[in-house]
């Protein structure tokens, strides 16, 4: 079985990056997506945002830690899981977490994001698309 979700949308934070104990990079950081609509009945502009945690492993890792940073536009291609939980008031609340498998920087804070020609070959002008295979990721 397989499952994928593709999101665009901005960072909400820089990345936080860590090591595990078998030295792998994990990074992670925030994407906030926002749907916007036009009420039927009352004309009015409405909005909602959809928060998601992302993690990139490994090299993917690596490169978003030292390219991602708040208020990017970027692209995120991996497996979603989603947690139910109780909030501090006593309401049910959800987390949508990403294992990132691709991810594509397309700005830079409002400008167009480029990086270097030897990036371009793996994976796409502006990203990165993790290699390897089902079996390396520890989890």
């Amino acid at each position: 079985m397989y499952q994928q979700i593709m999101i665009i949308g901005n960072v909400g934070r820089d990345p936080e990056t860590r090591q595990t104990a078998g030295g792998a990079t994990v990074c992670s950081f925030s994407v906030a997506v926002n749907k916007t609509w036009t009420d039927r009945q009352s004309g009015e502009k409405r909005q909602q945002t959809t928060w998601f945690r992302i993690s990139a492993w490994r090299q993917l890792g690596e490169i978003c830690s030292q390219y991602v940073r708040k208020g990017m536009l970027i692209m995120v291609a991996g497996e979603i899981d989603a947690q139910a939980y109780m909030g501090n008031d006593g309401t049910p609340r959800a987390t949508l977490e990403i294992t990132a498998r691709d991810v594509k920087f397309l700005s830079s804070r409002g400008e167009t994001y480029a990086m270097g020609d030897d990036y371009e070959n793996e994976g796409g002008y502006g990203g990165y698309q993790q290699g390897g295979s089902e079996d390396d990721i520890p989890f």
